[in-house]
């Protein structure tokens, strides 16, 4: 199984289905599971963190025209250009990150606390020299999408946990998720949470620092052995 796809994605899985959304896998195999949204709003289809892959397209047509690709991580820059050029759409990036709008070749726009024409607020969550990672809340059904700092890939998680803080964020968890207490939840690896989202938010962030050594030695123990 290797770490990351490359190429043209020519399958995809369908994940994370409700009715204001889906989710899909480009690299299903991929040890990285990387997940990519298409959000139903009233301005038409929101695209988020997406990599691209043959087909893809009937998804979002389901959920109407694509108004928009949004760039959650700094490093989630992904497809965001092709997608936005193939739908004449723009790529929205919130207005403090730097450094991701220069490697895009399409239309750019700065968001600053809304997605425009949605009830999907755009919320920072780390901003450092190394990590700029920003969070979509949806009000009207309570939506979270997170790309980076949680995920459920195998990578991300310690014992019994159903969502894993970030490797490199265990010992400085993002606290400020903590005050939310969202109905489902979606992520940037491996598929979303679509039940008892928030138990499993506050149960990741709570141990987050206490099952870091087994998640550190489990991911040593990976590389060593593979």
């Amino acid at each position: 199984m290797p770490m990351k796809g490359s190429g043209a994605a020519t399958s995809w899985e369908e994940t994370n289905r409700w009715d204001r959304g889906a989710s899909w896998l480009a690299y299903p195999h991929e040890k990285m599971r990387r997940a990519s949204h298409v959000l139903d709003t009233e301005a038409g289809a929101i695209v988020v963190d997406p990599v691209d892959a043959d087909g893809i397209d009937d998804l979002f047509a389901e959920f109407g025209e694509v108004a928009g690709v949004v760039v959650l991580l700094d490093r989630h820059k992904r497809d965001s250009a092709a997608v936005a050029n193939r739908h004449n759409a723009p790529v929205y990036v919130p207005e403090w990150m730097s450094g991701v709008e220069s490697d895009l070749d399409a239309p750019v726009e700065r968001v600053g606390r809304q997605i425009p024409g949605t009830d999907y607020g755009v919320h920072k969550l780390v901003n450092n020299p190394a990590w700029q990672e920003a969070m979509l809340y949806g009000d009207a059904d309570d939506t979270l999408v997170v790309p980076e700092a949680v995920g459920t890939a195998d990578f991300f998680l310690a014992g019994d946990e159903r969502l894993g803080v970030h490797p490199m964020l265990r010992l400085t968890p993002p606290t400020k998720l903590g005050r939310l207490d969202p109905e489902r939840l979606l992520v940037g690896h491996g598929h979303g949470i679509m039940e008892d989202a928030a138990e499993a938010l506050a149960y990741a962030l709570r141990g987050s620092r206490s099952r870091a050594p087994s998640l550190y030695a489990e991911t040593v123990r990976s590389f060593v052995f593979g």
